[in-house]
């Protein structure tokens, strides 16, 4: 049986809509492309980013080609030993997968916000130094925005965010909204 709290909230939230809710769905939904575009580039190397011979399911490593490019960088040798190794593409591409269906469903926002902003912070961190800011690009800003998206409950919006959070996993385990 749902717990009045939970599904009250999620009621009002969807009887209650403001432009900004709309704003911050689009943004989710952008997101959630992005994420889920760059896992379909690099398991088929359908061209964009990633060429045919290089993609994941034709024997390519997801990881080297950014990784390896971070030797110079000031943790470019942490990062270039990860390049390549067989546990860090599959953590990689898991990632992009679940981040970018949990943010497109708008489901399990908040450990997609944790998990995307680990993996954008890290992908910051090995570009160090940047190279047209002294601190700031666009890896930390996708990282602000996956905390907005979770904190604002932006699944509620052109996602089953309300009918996630109504589940019996989601009440007993509410880390997972």
């Amino acid at each position: 049986m749902p717990t009045p709290a939970v599904t009250t909230q999620a009621v009002e939230r969807q009887a209650v809509r403001r432009p900004v809710d709309y704003v911050w769905a689009v943004a989710r939904i952008g997101l959630g492309w992005i994420f889920l575009w760059a896992f379909l580039d690099k398991t088929f190397g359908w061209g964009f980013a990633t060429p045919a011979e290089r993609a994941w399911l034709n024997g390519g490593s997801p990881t080297t080609g950014f990784l390896k490019g971070t030797g110079d960088n000031a943790l470019g040798g942490v990062f270039t030993a990860l390049a390549g190794q067989g546990w860090v593409d599959w953590l990689f591409m898991l990632g992009l997968l679940g981040i970018g269906a949990a943010l497109l469903l708008g489901a399990g926002l908040r450990i997609a916000a944790v998990a995307g902003g680990l993996m954008m912070v890290l992908m910051w961190a090995a570009e160090l130094p940047l190279q047209t800011n002294p601190f700031l690009d666009d890896h930390l800003i996708y990282a602000i925005v996956l905390a907005g998206l979770a904190l604002t409950g932006a699944g509620t919006t052109w996602g089953i965010g309300t009918w996630w959070a109504t589940t019996p996993l989601v009440r007993r385990h509410p880390v997972l909204r």
